[in-house]
């Protein structure tokens, strides 16, 4: 801790005055967690917690709001000092649920959700979806819908595409691991951090989203890995098999499935590979991304047989990148010397 924190604090506690003591408490909390201390900033805050329980009434408490520097409302604080203590910790999680350290809720607004599949791809999207709408009823029938999903693919072949269309069709929020916030450093503590993760999610109907999975879910049987690294898969393969929704979906991502330990495949109902797409998906994707603006005679096959091989995000650039061109150049519509040029440039940044 620095020395001018230091220097605050114990004149915050010297002056008596409660509201300096737990303005200076919070910093500390943040400081310590802005270094990544995290176990060590939840600790302080659970002491802080306790000793604001046993303060007089008008004493303010330290919540989480004013540990990330938010000053809860009137309202919200009379709401934390009648908060039961049995039942602090629960309602702690559905409080912060969208505001976790370890996830992010992704707005509906930025969800892209029109997708370009092959039939066989599509038609396992909207299984999934369908029974999801009709949970109620499978249930009555001692069924369960398909709660957890593998999504594999080669880069830029549209999982995380796959994952909001879901979110979107079924209207569950969509909330994001970070796992720059998840994976600590302490030992133990990704293992402990991942099951709070899953935890949290399970309260509420959302869709948990784990991209890149393979960080988490790495073959125990790498003698290159650590054992932390195969005790946080272990934990992984245990949360998937106790993992039960709250009328929610969970889908995993990777496109390195070589390097996925086998016991992760049976976890999960579905596991779905989201190709590149084929010529005919190529003219369609092409189409869609351009539909907002004017097009004209395009030598469609030329076109699609330059994109063909590459995935369905390098299509989307190059179309987009086309249309860039047409607006910048002041002409009215997109045409095949614009689609050219897009081309060369995607495929010289992808050499």
């Amino acid at each position: 801790m620095k020395g001018e924190l230091l220097k605050r604090l114990f004149r915050a506690i010297a002056s008596e005055d409660q509201t300096a003591i737990q303005s200076m408490l919070s910093v500390v909390v943040e400081d310590e967690r802005k270094k990544g201390h995290t176990l060590l900033a939840e600790q302080l805050q659970n002491i802080a917690h306790k000793s604001n329980r046993q303060s007089p009434p008008e004493k303010l408490e330290l919540s989480p709001d004013i540990s990330r520097g938010v000053i809860p409302s009137t309202s919200s604080r009379e709401a934390i000092s009648k908060t039961p203590d049995a039942h602090s910790l629960t309602l702690l999680s559905s409080k912060q649920r969208f505001n976790h350290p370890f996830i992010v809720a992704i707005p509906r607004e930025r969800l892209r959700h029109h997708m370009i599949l092959s039939d066989v791809v599509e038609e396992r999207f909207r299984r999934i979806e369908r029974e999801y709408v009709a949970r109620d009823r499978l249930a009555h029938h001692g069924l369960r819908y398909r709660q957890k999903i593998l999504l594999y693919g080669t880069p830029g072949c549209g999982k995380t595409m796959g994952a909001e269309r879901l979110a979107w069709n079924t209207g569950l929020p969509l909330v994001k691991v970070r796992f720059d916030a998840m994976v600590s450093s302490f030992l133990g503590e990704t293992a402990t951090n991942l099951r709070e993760v899953f935890e949290t999610a399970s309260q509420t109907p959302c869709l948990l989203f784990i991209d890149e999975c393979d960080a988490i879910a790495k073959s125990r049987e790498d003698v290159q890995e650590v054992g932390e690294i195969k005790r946080v898969v272990n934990t992984f393969l245990q949360l998937l098999d106790e993992y039960e929704a709250s009328n929610g979906l969970l889908v995993a991502a990777t496109n390195l499935t070589k390097f996925l330990d086998e016991a992760v495949w049976r976890r999960f109902d579905d596991v779905i590979e989201v190709p590149k797409p084929t010529t005919a998906e190529i003219q369609a994707i092409l189409k869609q991304t351009l539909s907002s603006v004017e097009v004209g005679i395009i030598n469609w096959e030329t076109i699609v047989q330059k994109l063909d091989k590459l995935s369905a995000a390098q299509i989307v650039r190059v179309a987009q990148d086309a249309a860039k061109r047409a607006i910048l150049d002041r002409e009215e519509l997109v045409i095949q010397e614009h689609f050219e040029a897009s081309i060369q440039d995607v495929v010289i940044s992808h050499v």
